[in-house]
C-alpha cells in the first residue's frame, strides 16, 4: 500500500516535472516580441540575403527564417532572440555557411552581426521608451 502510494507520487512529480520543462521551453513575450521585430526588420530593409552561395530577397529571407524559427521553436530550442540569431538565423542547417546581408551597396556583414545590433539598438528604443515620463495635464 505505501509502494502504492509512493509510485503514484512519483508519476504525479514526474509529470508536473515534464509540465514545467514545457512550459520553461517556450520563450517569454519579450522575446517572442524580439524576434517579432526582428523578423519584420528584415522583410521591410529591401536588404539582400545570402544562403546557400544565392541572392535572396528580404521578403523570401523572412519567410525562410520565419520556417526556420517555428520548426526550432516547436522542438523548445529558442527561448531568447539570441537563440533565434545563433540556431535560426546565423547559417544554413544544409550546408553550414553563414549567412550575410548586404544593404544597397554597403558590404556584406554576418546575418549575426546585422540581426544583433539591430537587436541591440530595439532594446535600447524600449528601455528609453519605458524610461520616459508620462505627458502631464496642463489646464487653462
Amino acid at each position: 500500500m505505501l509502494f502504492g502510494r509512493i509510485r503514484r507520487l512519483g508519476l504525479s512529480l514526474a509529470s508536473w516535472l515534464c509540465l514545467l520543462f514545457l512550459l520553461g521551453a517556450a520563450p517569454s513575450s519579450t522575446a517572442r516580441a524580439e524576434i517579432q521585430h526582428l523578423l519584420g526588420y528584415l522583410e521591410k530593409s529591401g536588404c539582400q540575403f545570402y544562403r546557400n552561395d544565392t541572392w535572396h530577397s528580404a521578403s523570401e529571407a523572412s519567410d525562410h527564417l520565419k520556417k526556420k524559427y517555428h520548426y526550432l521553436l516547436d522542438k523548445g530550442l529558442i527561448k531568447s532572440a539570441e537563440d533565434f540569431i545563433e540556431r535560426a538565423a546565423a547559417a544554413s542547417s544544409v550546408s553550414g555557411n553563414p549567412y550575410q546581408v548586404r544593404c544597397g551597396a554597403s558590404v556584406p556583414v554576418t546575418s549575426t552581426q546585422w540581426l544583433s545590433e539591430e537587436l541591440l539598438r530595439y532594446r535600447r528604443e524600449i528601455a528609453g521608451a519605458r524610461l520616459k515620463p508620462a505627458p502631464t495635464e496642463t489646464r487653462p
